[in-house]
């Protein structure tokens, strides 16, 4: 039943010139019906308040299931994806050719662990 209530949802990118290329010769590009792309390049001509809207858009965007973004630039707007409770569009921080995955950063992992303890595991 889960997968039928999926059904149609892709993915949106936020992320540098290489993540977001990477992903489009994957076959992620998509427009939806006002023409508008599933993903953001940033550069250092973006600015944070693009970042800030191209995010809430892909948010608000019923076709879109899960948020790739770059870690740095998720730091970017670090109160934007706090913000972000709801399971879909899951969010996810991914690393870049130039910033390393940094664990202690991920806000969705910090929540995360927030929920279990360690006799969870046991």
């Amino acid at each position: 039943m889960a997968s039928t209530l999926q059904k149609g949802k892709i993915l949106a990118v936020i992320g540098d010139e290489d993540t977001v290329v990477g992903f489009l010769l994957g076959g992620i590009g998509q427009l939806n019906k006002a023409r508008k792309p599933n993903f953001l390049i940033v550069d250092k001509n973006t600015t944070t308040h693009d970042i800030e809207e191209a995010f809430k858009t892909f948010v608000a965007r019923d076709d879109v299931a899960i948020i790739l973004i770059n870690q740095y630039i998720a730091e970017m707007i670090r109160h934007v994806v706090d913000q972000h409770t709801a399971s879909i569009p899951a969010v996810l921080e991914i690393p870049s050719k130039e910033f390393p995955y940094d664990p202690s950063k991920d806000s969705i992992l910090n929540r995360a662990k927030g929920m279990f303890s360690a006799d969870d595991f046991r």
